[in-house]
């Protein structure tokens, strides 16, 4: 009935299993929705078919209008439609969200305050979610002129997968619009992840780095700006620049580069987005003046600090001190220990049967959780020997994986 996608930085692998909330985006398969000249014939019956209607909506926005209602239909999208006022029915992003956020809770589950088109919940008390219900966008002609446009990067093949793995609608208005309530936003984040992949050792590290600045020195209040943000000025710069020039003693240049991109976005307040062009990513950030102001003062500074301008940086401060056997220690393990779990959450799903519950005697399991429990086990110890104050098994493992 669904596809599920884990998206934002652990979709693109760059952050720990709880180092940061898990963005997933949930895909309901039963409702396709066309651009103007797609035709819906080639959609068996129990399809909803949707039409985008962009029209006095923002650039890569769009209202959806029923074509056809199929056979088998998700209540939560069946109760979300509206009158367009003449006669027409609408798809609300607005009631779409409301009506997940109204499903019943998982044991262990606190849901949240819904913050835009996502539904963010904690479970357990420290796994923190923000799920996102979206449909899928049949987009031939949007996919197709991003797919034509001159470029060094990414290579013919991972341009094609981009466009096979098509485009998605998030229930999201265009802040301001009168639509806003029935206005979905378009996005491609299967295809995101396939170009973060396609990405050299210098531009991933480069993105990370633009991330802890965000993080450790800009410190942005309410998403003014964000890893979105700073992921597409280095697709931008990807595209635009030979990918030889992308190489481990430019790092430091191609960062200075990247801080000068965001600095004009914050003056300008424009920023194209890489997908579609025509939509500003800078339009709705709700910078105010004064942060304008200092963020474009600190940036500023930065950018004439040169090299010496990492230092701000706490984890890289951290790396540069620190003894470098224990560091390495320290990581091969925390490394393990993800690796190990998720290889657990895989079987997990294998050894669930039909009414949840799951078979703790199944070998694989079992070999795994004793694994984990001396990975746990000798943190522990090492941390002991050290002088440092060791709480739980659990408090261990939870610090690991953060």
């Amino acid at each position: 009935m669904s596809t599920w996608i884990i998206t934002g930085s652990k979709g693109e692998g760059l952050s720990s299993f709880l180092e940061s909330d898990q963005d997933q985006m949930i895909v309901n398969n039963r409702v396709f929705c066309l651009e103007d000249d797609v035709k819906s014939c080639a959609f068996p019956g129990e399809i909803t078919v949707l039409r985008s209607l962009s029209r006095r909506s923002y650039h890569g926005h769009c209202r959806l209008l029923l074509e056809r209602l199929g056979t088998t239909i998700h209540r939560h999208v069946h109760g979300a439609f509206c009158d367009d006022g003449y006669g027409r029915e609408l798809l609300s992003s607005d009631l779409y969200v409301n009506n997940w956020s109204n499903e019943d809770l998982l044991e262990g589950e606190v849901r949240h305050e819904r913050a835009g088109p996502s539904i963010p919940s904690t479970l357990l008390g420290h796994m923190h979610g923000d799920y996102v219900h979206a449909l899928h966008y049949y987009c031939p002609n949007i996919l197709s002129k991003w797919a034509a446009r001159p470029r060094h990067w990414p290579p013919p093949e991972a341009v094609q997968r981009v466009v096979s793995l098509g485009a998605f609608l998030t229930p999201c208005g265009f802040k301001g619009s009168e639509y806003q309530h029935v206005e979905w936003r378009v996005c491609f984040n299967a295809g995101e992840i396939e170009l973060i992949s396609n990405f050299n050792d210098t531009q991933t590290k480069l993105y990370v780095l633009l991330k802890m600045i965000k993080n450790d020195v800009l410190h942005p209040r309410m998403k003014e700006v964000t890893s979105y943000t700073l992921k597409n000025i280095i697709l931008w710069m990807a595209e635009n620049n030979p990918q030889a020039s992308f190489h481990k003693k430019s790092i430091l240049q191609w960062l200075h580069e990247a801080l000068d991109a965001l600095r004009v976005a914050l003056i300008t307040l424009e920023l194209p987005y890489y997908m579609i062009p025509e939509r500003n990513l800078m339009a709705t950030s709700g910078l105010d003046v004064e942060q304008q102001r200092t963020w474009i003062s600190t940036i500023t500074d930065m950018l004439n600090e040169g090299p010496k301008m990492i230092l701000r940086l706490p984890k890289i401060r951290k790396s540069l001190i620190a003894h470098p056997e224990p560091l390495r220690w320290y990581s091969g393990r925390r490394i393990e220990l993800e690796l190990l779990w998720l290889m657990r959450l895989n079987r997990v799903a294998i050894c669930r049967d039909e009414n949840g519950e799951i078979d703790h005697t199944d070998a694989i399991l079992q070999a795994l959780k004793r694994r984990i429990n001396e990975v746990v086990t000798d943190v522990g110890m090492r941390m002991i020997m050290e002088g440092s104050r060791v709480a739980n098994a659990d408090a261990i493992f939870i610090r690991l994986l953060m």
